[in-house]
């Protein structure tokens, strides 16, 4: 059963934190699907990819790439883990169970919409009722992240 990871965005957007993630996420060797709320979503999502840091970039395709066996980030509208990933990333609401082989779950949730904020505490009490471990993650002022709560599953 996997680890979700509740991220409450309150001092950045997802497009300045996911980047972040992913880099983490690459460097211990992982791979990782990126899951938002439509396939435009997912085009601005992957050109920003490109383009975030002057250092590089993250490699990653979508479904107009294709390949998504090769590709070590896949981003998509669906809940799905065609590059077998350990890692499932879930923006804009959407949701998981869990399920698809993945490892680690992170919700990554808009801490100044409150139907955001609302609908993640009812994803929250899901997951705990289905017996998941869980990590609440929240922003500082700065964008740094601090453990809020943690779960263990059962």
């Amino acid at each position: 059963m996997a680890e979700i990871r509740f991220y409450h965005l309150t001092a950045r957007t997802l497009e300045q934190t996911l980047p972040v993630l992913l880099e983490r996420t690459l460097q211990r060797g992982w791979r990782a699907v990126v899951c938002v709320g439509s396939e435009e979503r997912v085009e601005t999502l992957a050109g920003h990819l490109w383009t975030w840091s002057k250092e590089g970039f993250l490699p990653h395709g979508t479904k107009r790439d294709g390949f998504a066996e090769e590709q070590p980030v896949w981003i998509t509208d669906q809940v799905e883990n065609p590059n077998r990933a350990q890692v499932l990333f879930l923006g804009d609401g959407a949701d998981s169970d869990g399920g698809g082989g993945f490892e680690t779950v992170c919700d990554l949730f808009d801490g100044n919409d409150p139907d955001a904020v609302q609908a993640a505490r009812g994803r929250w009490k899901s997951r705990r009722e289905a017996g998941h471990a869980l990590v609440y993650y929240q922003q500082d002022e700065a964008g740094a992240w601090s453990e809020k709560q943690r779960v263990a599953a059962g």
